[in-house]
């Protein structure tokens, strides 16, 4: 187990959502403010390692036919368990991200780990894969949170800061509306996913010409 390995992977090398190009629903959706971005992305994180520990310790008495099956039934408990716990401590995050907390059952990004990691490892690795995954999920969210917020409604913060209207830093004629749409989630997910296609093309081939 490399956790310096693991780590990279999740954050850069193989993030979820800019390398591998999974988890697209929740990720251009409830991306228009950084409350809904630090929500999911604890979600997320929670259910992925949580899902990932007991996949990886029963693993061995799965059987294979049914190991998809087996895969989403543990991830639907986890993901109502955190629906539940949302909806009963912070019910103003239940009611901003709506379906897409339930829609974690079915989130490329756990069943994906599932099947390509966990079910393949020891417990304390697809720990800290769950972990590292999330992670690089999170960071990605809040990333497009913020240019999102910033750009399409001139404000940093939302939901959080300034009493949830977030703090507001250009005046509200200079913001381009658009980028809080759908539309401005595919724009802004696409510039990234080219950013950091650009930076690992660049970091290849800087290492093979060495």
């Amino acid at each position: 187990m490399n956790l310096g390995k693991q780590f990279k992977e999740g954050l850069l090398t193989n993030n979820p959502v800019l390398v591998q190009v999974i988890g697209m629903c929740s990720t251009m959706a409830i991306t228009t403010s950084m409350f809904n971005g630090i929500g999911m992305g604890v979600a997320v994180t929670v259910i992925l390692t949580l899902s990932n520990v007991i996949i990886s310790a029963i693993r061995k008495i799965i059987p294979d036919k049914i190991r998809i099956a087996m895969f989403i039934v543990v991830i639907a408990g986890f993901v109502t368990c955190v629906d539940l716990l949302i909806q009963a401590f912070v019910p103003a995050l239940s009611a901003s991200l709506g379906v897409f907390i339930p829609l974690i059952v079915v989130n490329c990004i756990i069943l994906g780990r599932a099947e390509a990691f966990s079910y393949k490892n020891g417990v304390a690795a697809s720990f800290f894969d769950g972990i590292f995954q999330g992670i690089g999920y999170t960071a990605v969210l809040l990333v497009m949170c913020i240019i999102r917020e910033f750009l399409g409604a001139g404000t940093f913060g939302g939901g959080i800061l300034n009493g949830g209207d977030g703090i507001r830093i250009l005046p509200e004629q200079f913001p381009i509306g658009m980028l809080t749409l759908p539309v401005g989630g595919f724009l802004v997910l696409a510039c990234l996913i080219a950013a950091m296609q650009w930076a690992l093309s660049k970091s290849k081939n800087k290492e093979e010409s060495k």
